[in-house]
């Protein structure tokens, strides 16, 4: 076992031989909208994000259904099925089978298997003191997909970010691995502050964020001005108090910006400072046009992440 659950990881590592391991990682979500087929496919980059995130090219996907068959039509269904079947096929994976239970609640989600040169895996553990930190996606999924349910936020509104939201890792992780990566993860439902500390603990370093440059969905400051919130806003801040601190005056809306649960978020990468702005380039070339340079990596006197 190269990676494990002790290390907060994205995903297992286990070596078979001298050049290949296997990365296995299992996730499902509940819907975040009403549409099934968005579900399906929102769901699937998900899951598949966590191969990604560990530097790794996934192989094998096994869905994990849970329905409530007698409440609702199979047509939903097969809806979110297909929107993560095709998912799956973009991503190149060969879909295996899976397991459905019946639930009061839909949940939707995959268990994948992929493959990484040992020599070769992205951990969030590994960031060095002058790294740049670079967003892939921008942030704000949770606050919106709330608002839609409580409709504050028209569906048209969401609906012209869901491409962005449903868009695989592979190219920014295929792109970044020409590059001298020291440490990743995917932005998922602790937000940017819990997964950048997560970066910050495994690598015994500060992380500097800068608020100005992080890239953020359109609406999401005004939802959460307008009252909107999260279930795991609260949740997120408890899990980061004492290992966070704000060098700049913020609103409450703007600190909340930070704490909000990603769906399909996009990809942290901790880099050599001195190809930052070269990778950012060739990422954007690629059509991660929302790649964004958002912090560095420092040595501080406590691990923690500081808003700049």
């Amino acid at each position: 076992m190269l990676v494990g659950f002790e290390s907060s990881d994205d995903a297992a590592v286990y070596r078979v031989s001298p050049d290949i391991a296997f990365v296995s990682t299992v996730d499902f979500i509940t819907p975040p909208l009403d549409d099934p087929y968005w579900f399906g496919q929102i769901a699937a980059a998900n899951s598949l994000s966590d191969v990604y995130a560990m530097g790794g090219k996934p192989l094998t996907a096994l869905n994990l259904v849970m329905f409530p068959s007698k409440k609702l039509d199979m047509e939903i269904l097969k809806e979110i099925l297909r929107g993560g079947g095709e998912k799956v096929k973009e991503a190149g994976v060969s879909m295996a089978g899976g397991h459905s239970v019946d639930d009061n609640e839909p949940k939707y989600g995959l268990a994948v298997t992929g493959s990484v040169h040992p020599d070769r895996i992205f951990t969030n553990r590994g960031s060095q003191a002058g790294d740049a930190l670079i967003l892939t996606k921008p942030l704000g999924t949770g606050v919106l997909f709330n608002a839609n349910r409580s409709g504050k936020l028209p569906y048209s509104e969401l609906e012209a970010i869901l491409p962005q939201v449903a868009s695989l890792n592979r190219k920014p992780a295929e792109t970044a691995g020409n590059f001298d990566i020291h440490a990743c993860t995917d932005i998922t439902g602790f937000g940017i502050i819990g997964h950048g500390l997560e970066m910050a603990r495994g690598s015994g370093m500060q992380i500097n964020l800068y608020y100005d440059k992080l890239p953020f969905y359109p609406n999401a400051f005004n939802m959460y001005r307008k009252g909107e919130t999260t279930g795991s806003n609260r949740a997120n801040r408890k899990l980061a108090q004492g290992f966070w601190e704000a060098a700049r005056k913020m609103s409450s809306e703007e600190e909340d910006l930070l704490f909000d649960p990603q769906t399909s978020g996009g990809l942290l990468l901790s880099v050599s400072g001195t190809q930052a702005e070269e990778l950012i380039a060739v990422l954007k070339t690629a059509g991660i046009e929302s790649a964004a340079c958002v912090g560095e990596v420092v040595t501080g006197d406590q691990v923690c992440v500081r808003m700049v």
